[in-house]
């Protein structure tokens, strides 16, 4: 059964089953358009767990057809171990979210946001997740954009810094196959998460593929869906026979006047420490016929970007990366950790979920437990007030509260507050999610 949630006249939801697969994949395919054909899509392992795929249909539409003729559609992730700073919790990621072009502008969209956060009160997921397909839409459903990620495109043979121990290391670069590599790559990704670096802190955001299907999907590799480039290959980073870091990549070559000019699309480069991780991009910026090395999504802070020798001579770009919506505002903030002691009330405006409407005293020791409680006070008498999209884009450490606050979207009303508030929900390390979902 779904929540009992508003949907504009002419269209009901309905919950979807794997053997709607078909309808889903050609929804997904006029709200975002592919070059492959339908049938190579259709036999792609779905990522998706079905108990959690709605779909919208208009009420002249037979439920039975097998064509399915959606209206709309929209899914989560059930990340039951989501990483936010010092814990993980319960999250939706929400993902599939397209509406037909034939049924834009009627209020679908925002009706499945309604539904997917009623389904996440009724699941116990105080966050809900996303990446964004574009900036301005999430915002008005209460999301914050609450973490950044690097693309840079680097010169073949850029100059890396010498790291002690980089020269234990062995390397193997082999055809990717989920049956020989899928262990190493599930336990080096996660243990990268927990561990960053070596420093003992964890990364807020670092989500891994928790559920089957999305595992499946992650190692599809149909040659449709290639655009010109070679099957997918892996490098493993090991030291005394202990994987210590990877790369998922593939390779394209062009030949020009001047010789051959490659590029190497790195979709994953994870490490454990950084002489792996020295050991692993030595490798990545320097393989034969290849001119340019691309890395997908990397940490703000990721070791890449302090071992160049000369960084300015990289491309780099900064882009958004995961959202944050807290659905429960109270279980949310008493879920985290804080860098710094904090005891605080906060006047938090939420018009979607009014349940998170009010004010909240929040209190925390560094780096230990925390609680958050209603406080029985106006909101004119709290320490801060802000938006719930706002908390969403400091609630992973990466955005500061004192920075929203410079640009008038939280307001102090007890001096010296916002400092100390905006300290302690920082972070050490740069929240970042490796994958898109």
């Amino acid at each position: 059964m779904l929540p009992d949630t508003p949907i504009p006249s002419g269209y009901r939801f309905r919950l979807l089953g794997v053997e709607d697969q078909r309808a889903v994949t050609d929804l997904d395919t006029w709200a975002f358009p592919v070059a492959a054909d339908p049938e190579v899509l259709d036999a792609l392992p779905s990522p998706l767990s079905w108990d959690r795929v709605v779909g919208v249909e208009p009420d002249d539409v037979d439920p039975s057809d097998a064509d399915g003729h959606l209206a709309a559609v929209h899914a989560s992730y059930p990340f039951s171990r989501f990483p936010v700073p010092g814990a993980t919790l319960p999250t939706a990621g929400l993902t599939w979210v397209g509406v037909h072009p034939q049924h834009r502008r009627r209020g679908l969209a925002s009706a499945m946001i309604d539904l997917h956060l009623a389904r996440c009160r009724e699941r116990g997921e105080p966050l809900s997740a996303l990446f964004a397909a574009e900036y301005a839409i999430y915002g008005r459903f209460g999301y914050g954009k609450a973490a950044d990620d690097v693309r840079v495109t680097l010169a073949r043979g850029s100059a890396l810094r010498d790291v002690p121990g980089a020269d234990e290391h062995t390397v193997r670069v082999e055809h990717a196959d989920q049956e020989r590599h899928g262990s190493v790559v599930e336990s080096v990704h996660r243990a990268a998460g927990q561990d960053v670096g070596g420093t003992g802190i964890d990364r807020p955001g670092w989500a891994t593929r928790e559920t089957p299907e999305l595992r499946a999907a992650r190692w599809a590799d149909p040659a449709a869906l290639r655009h010109g480039q070679e099957s997918r290959r892996i490098v493993v980073v090991e030291r005394d026979g202990a994987p210590r870091g990877y790369a998922l990549l593939r390779r394209s070559l062009e030949w020009g006047t001047t010789g051959p000019r490659g590029t190497v699309q790195v979709a994953e480069a994870v490490a454990l420490d950084a002489p792996a991780a020295r050991a692993l991009w030595g490798v990545l910026l320097d393989l034969d016929l290849m001119s340019e090395t691309k890395p997908f999504i990397l940490a703000p802070d990721d070791p890449l970007l302090t071992l160049l020798v000369n960084p300015r001579a990289a491309d780099q770009r900064r882009v958004d990366n995961v959202w944050i919506r807290l659905v429960d505002v109270p279980a949310a903030l008493a879920g985290r950790r804080y860098a710094a002691d904090v005891d605080v009330t906060v006047a938090v405006t939420d018009t979607r979920l009014p349940g998170n409407d009010g004010v909240w005293h929040l209190r925390a020791d560094a780096f230990g437990d925390a609680s958050c409680q209603r406080a029985d006070v106006p909101a004119s008498a709290a320490d801060l007030a802000l938006d719930v999209r706002e908390l969403g884009a400091a609630y992973l450490g990466g955005t500061s509260l004192a920075a929203l606050a410079a640009g008038g979207l939280v307001t102090e009303r007890t001096p010296g507050t916002l400092a100390a508030t905006s300290t302690a929900f920082g972070w050490p390390v740069a929240p970042v999610c490796g994958w898109v979902f």
